[in-house]
């Protein structure tokens, strides 16, 4: 690989001959790992019309780093970075740096110290990798997803390719949206009505910026996925921890004060209840008597494999109170980063509008090609195929579970990918999973997905989406031993 001329430049404050100047400025490209080994340098006339030098003293320059073994010299092929090049670093920081602003006082707000899970980059690399959310490599449709990729950046597409949609989508994406997949949830909507987004957590936070503000109060569901809660908190609003049962969001537990009610009802996170039928009228009866509104976060609801999903809160919607978040990076990867936000047309067009002051829209390459994995029927192939795997995942699990004793705190009544749990009294999950990872197994310590300041240290969710049903037996049975241990 060639390096850019442009990649040069002289200090014009630096000591020395210009000879000098050009050694110790392309070595201490080499040895701050900038410019790596084997990689060309610039033709020396190049380098010197650059730098405004003449070029013997870029020539003298290339040839004293050569002899210092910093550079290689091949025939008619020019200088290259020697692999043997020195390592240490053998001079100052060019632009040694002390920084005098008081960043305590500089910053006008603050976006760390949530409880974002800290999870391994290469969680596959585990041998009884119990995580949630990733793909799976045995189950992804490589070969259509690529089919579909390259036929969008055929010449028919060239516009979708190309195009900037300011603040709209890709027709042919919103069409199959309104069409196929609102619809199995009970839910119609027109055009105007949907919004696609960077993936379901994007869509929260266009929600919460659209709808709360510092005088308003926010329902969050006790536990909760952990980046809502961290988007609620950013948000300032006022934030009402209302606690889940075995049913989910309790109705008659809402605060009168509520403005905005997040829930997640097909599959609560991280509990996996779900909310029967009666306690979905319930609660809207019950937003609509405090004039507040609700937002459905409605994932996972593809992965209904033991029966039928029950129909969506926003089905139920008769006024224009539910705001419904739908997602297709869980269900075909995480990576995606795709999903989409439905509610009535002024809140979209908020929503629309501040999408565009942040990113305009989502790429749409990636749109377009995830419209035809849809619409040419792969997406519907690939659900059923996780389907069929995830139950007889499941079905493993939960007899090594049940045959180790383990203590089930809630499970998926229609499928889903994971099963919360509690370890016994006096279990730290986070001491838990540190434990686990040296004997290759990953978990997931439950304390982040709560709001209080003393988190419950017993609860972790395990995950059957990453792991075969083959590894899942004697994962399990180290999880055990480690929890008998530390009992």
């Amino acid at each position: 690989m060639s390096i850019p001329v442009e990649t040069f430049f002289l200090n014009p404050e630096a000591q020395g001959t210009l000879q000098a100047q050009i050694q110790q400025m392309i070595a201490q490209g080499i040895l701050s790992g900038r410019l790596r080994k084997g990689e060309k340098l610039p033709s020396s006339r190049k380098l010197a019309g650059h730098l405004g030098v003449s070029r013997i003293t870029v020539t003298l320059a290339y040839t004293e780093l050569q002899a210092s073994d910093y550079l290689e010299s091949r025939d008619r092929s020019g200088y290259f970075v020697s692999n043997n090049a020195p390592e240490p670093p053998q001079f100052a920081a060019r632009h040694p740096r002390q920084d005098s602003i008081d960043w305590s006082r500089a910053l006008g707000r603050k976006f760390t110290g949530g409880a974002t899970p800290v999870k391994p980059r290469d969680w596959w690399s585990f041998r009884y990798p119990f995580v949630y959310g990733q793909t799976d490599p045995s189950l992804f449709d490589h070969a259509n997803w690529r089919h579909c990729a390259l036929r969008a950046l055929g010449q028919k597409d060239f516009q979708a390719l190309t195009t900037d949609y300011y603040d709209n989508d890709d027709p042919q994406l919103i069409e199959f949206i309104a069409r196929h997949t609102l619809p199995r949830r009970g839910i119609l909507a027109r055009p105007e009505e949907i919004l696609v987004t960077m993936g379901a957590q994007n869509a929260l936070w266009l929600t919460a910026q659209v709808l709360l503000t510092q005088r308003r109060t926010a329902v969050a569901e006790e536990p909760c996925y952990h980046a809502l809660r961290d988007i609620l908190t950013q948000s300032r609003c006022h934030l009402a921890p209302v606690a889940v049962d075995r049913d989910g969001l309790p109705p008659e537990a809402l605060p009168e004060s509520a403005d905005v009610i997040f829930t997640t009802p097909s599959h609560q996170s991280p509990t996996n209840a779900t909310m029967p039928m009666g306690r979905r009228k319930a609660l809207m009866a019950r937003a609509r008597e405090m004039e507040a509104l609700i937002v459905e976060d409605d994932y996972e609801f593809e992965m209904s494999f033991l029966r039928a999903p029950l129909p969506a809160l926003k089905s139920l919607d008769t006024d224009g109170r539910v705001i419904y978040v739908g997602s297709f990076s869980k269900s075909i990867f995480p990576g995606l980063r795709l999903g989409y936000l439905v509610g009535p047309e002024p809140f979209i067009r908020e929503a629309r509008a501040l999408r565009a002051s942040v990113y305009r829209h989502p790429p749409g390459h990636i749109q377009r090609t995830a419209s035809y994995f849809l619409s040419l029927g792969h997406y519907d192939s690939l659900i059923r195929r996780m389907g069929q795997v995830f139950a007889r995942r499941r079905k493993v699990m939960e007899e090594a579970l049940a045959g180790h004793g383990l203590g089930v705190a809630g499970r998926g009544v229609f499928g889903g990918s994971s099963i919360w749990m509690q370890a016994p009294d006096g279990v730290d999950t986070g001491e838990l999973d540190r434990r686990l990872r040296e004997k290759g197994v990953l978990i997931e310590p439950g304390r982040p997905f709560f709001h209080a300041a003393e988190p419950p240290g017993s609860y972790y969710r395990l995950a059957y989406s990453s792991i075969s049903s083959e590894r899942i037996p004697e994962g399990i049975a180290r999880l055990a031993t480690e929890l008998a241990l530390m009992r």
